[in-house]
């Protein structure tokens, strides 16, 4: 017995796109296994900077800065953190020039394996995964400051990064910025634990 042709390839398409989908996820499994599987000794290391947020379109008042720099270090993976804002002229009122005083430990690759070594892996990192896209495009001048200077800190590769920003515009989906970061096996362990 023929099929028309017209039959059969209505019948075939929800299969291959079953097709489809199992062979991403799987591409996509193995990706995850080979980046989780990629432990390297690290050490802690210390870091510190002072930040001055410089924006049109959004504006900080001291606590807000403190508080949005402190989060994404923390995605990032700083240890023993400590973040203050100084200089401010008015505490609950948006400044012109926020800034910050950062003090934190990264971790970065051990030169020579032994002594002070933990136990790293590398871990996809999206910033703006937790913002709305309005948020996210209302972040594009801090997103463009935090990748000059604050992620260079830290021990990142494979870093995905647009900020298109315009004064008092923001731009729906020209800011994103994710980045492979090296973690400790410890947060590994707890994140698996949450799940």
């Amino acid at each position: 017995m023929r099929f028309p042709k017209h039959l059969l390839s209505r019948a075939l398409a929800p299969l291959a796109a079953v097709a489809l989908w199992l062979c991403l996820s799987a591409a996509s499994m193995a990706s995850e296994a080979a980046m989780a599987s990629s432990d390297e000794a690290a050490v802690w290391t210390p870091k510190k900077l002072d930040f001055t947020y410089r924006g049109v379109t959004t504006r900080y008042t001291c606590d807000g800065l403190e508080q949005r720099v402190k989060a994404i270090l923390i995605k990032l993976g700083a240890e023993n953190l400590h973040v203050r804002s100084f200089g401010c002229m008015r505490r609950y009122a948006p400044e012109m020039f926020p800034q910050v005083s950062i003090r934190m430990n990264v971790l970065q690759p051990a030169a020579h394996a032994g002594g002070d070594d933990i136990a790293a892996h590398w871990q996809a990192i999206d910033l703006l995964a937790d913002r709305d896209v309005v948020n996210t495009a209302a972040d594009c001048e801090l997103i463009r400051q935090i990748h000059q200077q604050l992620l260079p800190l830290f021990a990142a590769r494979s870093v995905d990064y647009s900020a298109v920003c315009q004064a008092n515009q923001p731009l729906v989906g020209a800011t994103r910025l994710r980045a492979d970061v090296l973690m400790p096996d410890s947060r590994k362990s707890a994140e698996t634990a949450a799940r």
